[in-house]
């Protein structure tokens, strides 16, 4: 469900401690919301609601900038909700299909639900300062996640027709895997920074929406533009509009974490910029090799 659709389909197919103040370029170090280290409990800085000094002259004095507010939190609904309706034929309108009997699939599809709710989950248990649960739901978070690569790993391994046999696009979700498992295994061993922690698991799952982009077009574009726009709906334009939502959307949210460190950091962390760029280079490496 996150990371791969039904046999190589692209589109529609069923598948008060002292918080260092930032000096020059260099963002707070943030406590982590899965440590146990004491000065979390005290600490202004929050993910999805940061909060750092940012130094008002070059030597550094510094003055406080207010929260950030709920981009994470938002976000992560955002992402829960277009899964499940990217999926809904699965979930509620065709339960009938036959992979909805294939073991791989519904494993797959278990793990991948339960990552976004996760996601969402845990993204608003620390908005709301529940960071006990939120450290209890992180063991849990990273084993779904370990679900994920593996179910996901399998099914590429089991339908693997040869690179040069696959599309573009399919062949981009067989490099976007391993980047999803390597930021959420630096996500976990930088737990104790949150500004990374956050960030490496928001770019690891935007790497694995291509499935979601593919699929949401049609319930949410085309059940109501064909229609709507019966005569001027011609396959030509369903082609162009499909893939303007697909890069779009897509884009849209590596764009979004680059403009929410502008503003929050006035630069944008390594974490996001390695993350835009790895992504780049995966569309170019699928669409030309």
């Amino acid at each position: 469900m996150i990371g791969v659709v039904h046999p190589e389909s692209v589109r529609r197919s069923v598948l008060a401690e002292k918080v260092p103040a930032r000096t020059g370029d260099v963002e707070n170090p943030e406590p982590t919301f899965e440590s146990s280290w004491p000065v979390w409990h005290q600490s202004p800085v929050l993910w999805g609601g940061e909060r750092h000094l940012r130094s008002s002259t070059r030597a550094g004095s510094a003055m406080t900038q207010p929260p950030s507010g709920t981009y994470f939190s938002i976000v992560s609904v955002l992402l829960l909700v277009l899964s499940v309706v990217a999926f809904s034929d699965n979930l509620f309108t065709d339960v009938g299909q036959p992979s909805n009997r294939d073991p791989k699939f519904i494993v797959h599809g278990v793990f991948g639900l339960a990552w976004y709710a996760l996601l969402a989950t845990q993204a608003n248990l620390v908005r709301t300062r529940n960071l006990r649960l939120h450290r209890k739901l992180g063991v849990a978070a990273f084993l779904v996640a370990i679900g994920v690569t593996l179910s996901t790993l399998y099914i590429f391994i089991v339908l693997w027709k040869g690179w040069a046999n696959m599309e573009p696009e399919v062949r981009a979700n067989r490099l976007l895997l391993p980047g999803y498992a390597l930021c959420i295994l630096l996500a976990w061993r930088r737990r104790g920074r949150s500004d990374w922690h956050k960030r490496l698991i928001f770019i690891g799952t935007f790497f694995m929406l291509g499935p979601v982009v593919d699929r949401v077009y049609d319930p949410l574009v085309v059940s109501w533009a064909k229609p709507l726009f019966s005569t001027l709906y011609t396959s030509q334009v369903d082609e162009a509009a499909y893939l303007v939502f697909r890069w779009g959307s897509w884009i849209g949210f590596f764009l979004s974490l680059w403009l929410y460190d502008r503003k929050q950091i006035g630069r944008i962390h390594p974490v996001t910029r390695t993350g835009c760029i790895w992504f780049a280079l995966v569309v170019l490496i699928s669409e030309f090799s």
